[in-house]
C-alpha cells in the first residue's frame, strides 16, 4: 500500500486539482494540452487517502465544464443526460487507482500491475463515458453495439495514451522524490 504523509497528500491534491483545471477544456489553458482528467482521478485513487477527494474532483470537473459552456469555449451538446455517466466513469478510474495502491509493491514488476490497473479502469471508464454518450445523449438516432465497438477502437487508444502520459510523469515524479527522500534519510543516519 502506498502511504503518504498528510503534507505530501495535500501537495499532491493541490497539484492534481491544478492539473485538471489547466487541461480540462479550453477555458484556462493557453496551450492545448490533452485532458488530464482520467489520470487525475486514477492518481488520486492511488495517492490520496480521504474518500471525499473523489466527489470534490467530480465537482471540480463539472464546474469547469459548466464554465466552458458559459464562456462559450465548449459546446453545450456535451451536457446531456449522458453527462451523469461520468460519475461511474470517473469512479472506475478512482477505484482502479485504489486497487493499484493495494497491490503496489516497491519492485519494478509493479509497473505491469500499474499498467494493467490503468488500462482496465480506463476501459471501464470509457464504456460509461463514451458508451453513455452514444446511447443516452440524444445525438445518435439508433445507436448500436457495433457503433460502440467502433468508437472504442477509435477513441479509447487516444484516451488511454493521454492518461498513460500523465500517469507516467506522475510515476517518474513519485519514484524520483522517493529516491531523494531515501538519500536524505540515509545522509542523516
Amino acid at each position: 500500500m502506498i502511504k503518504l504523509s498528510p503534507r505530501a497528500q495535500l501537495a499532491v491534491g493541490v497539484a492534481l486539482v491544478a492539473l485538471m483545471a489547466v487541461t480540462r477544456g479550453q477555458h484556462l489553458a493557453s496551450v492545448n494540452l490533452p485532458s488530464a482528467s482520467w489520470a487525475v482521478f486514477f492518481v488520486a485513487g492511488i495517492l490520496l487517502a480521504p474518500r471525499w477527494v473523489f466527489p470534490m474532483l467530480f465537482v471540480e470537473a463539472s464546474l469547469l465544464d459548466l464554465a466552458s459552456v458559459g464562456w462559450q469555449t465548449a459546446s453545450s451538446y456535451c451536457l446531456s443526460p449522458s453527462y451523469w455517466l461520468l460519475l461511474p466513469a470517473y469512479g472506475a478510474l478512482w477505484l482502479g487507482g485504489r486497487t493499484y495502491a493495494r497491490l503496489h509493491q516497491a519492485h519494478w514488476h509493479s509497473l505491469a500491475t500499474l499498467m494493467a490497473c490503468m488500462a482496465l479502469s480506463a476501459f471501464v471508464g470509457y464504456l460509461f463515458s463514451g458508451g453513455g454518450y452514444l446511447f443516452f445523449s440524444g445525438q445518435y438516432a439508433d445507436p448500436t453495439l457495433a457503433q460502440l465497438a467502433e468508437r472504442i477502437l477509435h477513441y479509447y487508444p487516444r484516451n488511454l495514451a493521454n492518461m498513460a502520459l500523465y500517469v507516467g510523469v506522475a510515476t517518474a515524479l513519485y519514484v524520483g522524490l522517493r529516491g531523494v527522500s531515501a538519500q536524505r534519510a540515509e545522509a542523516r543516519a
